[in-house]
């Protein structure tokens, strides 16, 4: 008898269970007796006259017993035709069945085909909407699968696989703990692809933890395992927006524009959705610097043109009320596009800070000419509400900005002359540390010539 037949009870007992899932019928069930593994079965299941009968055919074909090479690679098409088919449906429960359906067949087909079909699956699942923890146990049940089996290749993609989902899912101590394990080890293999994945993961689990020192030598590390090999262009692009994000978070904007620059190149040429979002944070580095008027050259660009949408829009109604120092612009667009750019984290962090510093330089403006002046009147000149106003000023003499007081009582401002510094006491410090030099340029003269 031989291996196949074999296993043939069980691989049916699968097949049932990963049905019962699926929505084809009783009826259906019963009556579609396993086709063989050929060409013809294939065109079958396309010209099928609904997504469930074709559905029904590949799981006929997937029942053919025989192992003749041609008979698995027709096999490996029905897999592939199948699961875009239940992606196309939404049905990511059956999908997770069907990898447990195909592990008999697993064992019959080399292991780098096994990984692609794996990772195909997995894919798969990720492109339904609202799958997140399907996705992480999916992932989980495989990575205890690939242990048993002992198929190391594979369990390190999908534990790298599962480590992003955690991320993803804001659970970073599980996170860091298998990226941890996965780089020892994979340091150890010394397989640089997967250590590029891997570095560039932890980088951005550091980065979401506010560890920039970390985050910084974790893509430094990426960069060094990139350089040893040929990088394609996605992640290369990632590895760039990656740089970008931490050098625009160390507030080096022109560096980190430059970044973003080679990210949507390579993005652009591939058509990348990452793009939009290239091009979106080099907008908000031109912000940054005060270059708001570049903001619609680059939008009206050919290039940027091919992405003119609302993300786009969002950035140019920024540049605008930072062009005009604006500070009701700004919460205008603050407010219009709030999924743009409040719901963005990165973006999000750095037009707070711009927001602020724009808020003091108007404050500071209004102030100037006064003396005394009422918080309300501030307040209204400047069309923000005066516990808004009333909070900042204080911030602002608690900071230093500006000498002055807040007169509660009265709900007045009072602001006091700048004070003259006494350049008496620097000036005579620097002549003592002057005179200590000279001193000790004399000993160690005096100290030669004795010698």
């Amino acid at each position: 008898m031989s291996r196949e037949a074999h296993k043939g009870p069980t691989y049916m007992k699968l097949q049932i269970r990963s049905l019962k899932y699926s929505k084809i019928s009783a009826f259906n069930l019963v009556s579609m007796s396993p086709l063989p593994a050929t060409t013809d079965s294939l065109i079958q299941a396309q010209e099928a006259k609904n997504a469930s009968e074709s559905i029904s055919i590949l799981y006929s074909i997937l029942e053919d017993s025989s192992s003749s090479s041609e008979a698995l690679r027709i096999k490996e098409q029905a897999i592939s035709n199948l699961s875009d088919l239940l992606r196309q449906e939404k049905r990511g429960e059956e999908l997770r069945s069907l990898l447990t359906l195909l592990r008999p067949f697993f064992s019959v087909i080399p292991k780098a085909k096994t990984a692609k079909i794996v990772r195909g699956i997995i894919d798969a699942v990720a492109k339904i909407p609202g799958t997140s923890d399907l996705q992480i146990s999916l992932c989980r049940e495989m990575v205890q699968w690939t242990r048993a089996e002992k198929r190391t290749f594979l369990r390190q993609r999908v534990e790298a696989r599962l480590a992003a989902l955690l991320m993803e899912n804001e659970d970073y101590s599980e996170a860091l703990t298998i990226l941890s394990g996965l780089v020892k080890e994979v340091r150890r293999l010394d397989d640089k692809l997967l250590l590029v994945d891997i570095d560039l993961l932890e980088s951005k689990l550091h980065f979401s933890l506010r560890n920039l020192p970390k985050a910084k030598a974790a893509l430094t590390a990426a960069r060094t395992a990139a350089n040893a090999i040929y990088v394609p262009p996605a992640q290369q692009g990632t590895i760039d927006l990656q740089s970008g994000i931490l050098h625009a978070e160390e507030k080096d904007y022109k560096t980190a524009y430059s970044y973003f620059f080679e990210a949507f190149e390579a993005f652009n040429a591939l058509e990348d959705p990452r793009a939009i979002f290239s091009l979106k944070y080099m907008l908000l580095c031109k912000i940054m610097v005060n270059q708001a008027d570049d903001v619609a050259g680059i939008i009206s660009s050919k290039a940027g043109l091919h992405y003119v949408g609302v993300e786009l829009d969002a950035m140019k109604a920024v540049a605008d009320a930072h062009s005009k120092r604006s500070l009701k612009f700004f919460e205008t667009a603050l407010r219009d596009y709030k999924a743009q750019l409040e719901e963005d984290p990165i973006v999000h962090r750095h037009l707070s800070s711009l927001y602020d510093t724009l808020l003091e330089q108007n404050l500071c403006r209004l102030i100037e000419p006064f003396s005394r002046v009422e918080i309300d009147y501030i307040a209204e000149l400047i069309e923000l509400p005066v516990k808004h106003v009333e909070k900042k000023l204080s911030q602002m003499i608690l900071d230093k900005k500006f000498a002055g007081t807040l007169d509660q009582g009265a709900g007045c401002l009072i602001i006091f002359d700048d004070p003259k510094t006494d350049a008496i006491f620097p000036a005579t410090l620097e002549t003592i540390t002057n005179m200590g030099k000279v001193v000790d340029s004399l000993y160690l003269r005096s100290a030669k010539i004795m010698s």
